[in-house]
């Protein structure tokens, strides 16, 4: 299980240093994907395989499976931790999700968001914040 918020880098070869408490769950690869909202995700493998196989059952006549399907496998990216516990995160993705230096790297229970400190900033207060969430919340069954 990923819980919590901590701040890292990304250093100068595109290398982001995981959360030590992290580590255990993804010493056998993850992959790194363009995420929603602006954000990054990184999944451990078997979190991808179960993703991956959703999509993949979705139809490849809906525009919309298919606008997703690039979405996610597109700008997916293989990676091992080296031993210092550290993921490539290609340029391209760097990129997608403005992180560049600092992070904010934010379990979300399977998987972990990485995120530009400042655009998590937004988002975190406009979820706290939003008065309307308690009532959206309820719809989805919670």
């Amino acid at each position: 299980m990923f819980l919590g918020e901590f701040n890292h880098t990304v250093d100068e070869k595109g290398r982001m240093t995981i959360p030590a408490r992290f580590r255990p769950d993804l010493a056998q690869g993850v992959v790194v994907t363009r995420g929603l909202d602006g954000c990054l995700a990184l999944y451990p493998n078997a979190e991808w395989e179960k993703l991956a196989q959703k999509v993949d059952a979705l139809p490849l006549t809906d525009r919309r499976a298919r606008d997703f399907r690039r979405f996610m496998f597109g700008s997916a990216s293989e990676a091992v931790p080296d031993r210092q516990g550290r993921v490539l995160i290609p340029a391209y993705l760097r990129e997608y999700g403005a992180v560049d230096g600092e992070v904010t790297v934010v379990g979300m229970n399977t998987y972990i968001e990485i995120w530009n400190p400042e655009t998590w900033q937004t988002m975190r207060q406009g979820v706290e914040t939003d008065d309307d969430n308690v009532e959206r919340w309820v719809e989805l069954g919670i």
